[in-house]
């Protein structure tokens, strides 16, 4: 995995250091409470920093962390030793920024909460398995937007044989008018 980017943990924790979204996709944490653990021991040290405006930068027990506050929300990104802090920060702010158009700018808690299913399909289209899939909020917000739409979807995402059925549908509409 030396060079293919990875991510450890995304972790949306409230401004209490409650959980309010996380995804784990390592096993450095085995345990539900190494889990809980690591998130109030990260959001104890990042508390009293202003990451306002900008993600800021943290190495801690052997992981880079790239955390980002909106509202009352506190994002964290980790990441192992070796990983490139830039990929982590684009990581972060992909994410916030699909989370904020997805929640119209209105990201706080409570509307956190109550969109958690936008949240969680964000995770999922940022990062797989560890793995960085995408992290241009414009297509993430497309992508989880378009999850909720049954059949929906942009005509770039259409398979060719999905293509050709449409334009077969269009071409046959028009010849019958």
């Amino acid at each position: 995995m030396g060079s293919c980017p990875s991510v450890k943990n995304i972790l949306v924790l409230d401004s209490e250091g409650k959980r309010v979204a996380v995804k784990y996709y390592s096993d450095d944490w085995p345990s539900l409470s190494s889990k809980l653990a690591f998130e109030k021991a990260v959001f104890t040290k990042t508390q009293k920093t202003g990451a306002r405006t900008e993600a800021e930068i943290v190495m801690f027990d052997g992981h880079i962390v790239v955390y980002k506050f909106i509202g009352d929300l506190h994002l964290f990104v980790t990441g192992g030793e070796e990983e490139n802090e830039l990929i982590l920060a684009s990581v972060l702010q992909g994410f916030s920024d699909a989370v904020g158009r997805l929640l119209r700018n209105n990201v706080d808690k409570r509307t956190a909460l109550e969109n958690l299913d936008l949240i969680f399909l964000c995770l999922d289209e940022v990062v797989d398995g560890g793995i960085v899939l995408e992290t241009d909020p414009g297509v993430i917000a497309e992508k989880v937007s378009g999850h909720g739409l049954e059949g929906a979807g942009s005509f770039t995402e259409q398979t060719i044989s999905q293509a050709l059925a449409t334009a077969r549908e269009h071409f046959a509409r028009s010849l019958l008018k």
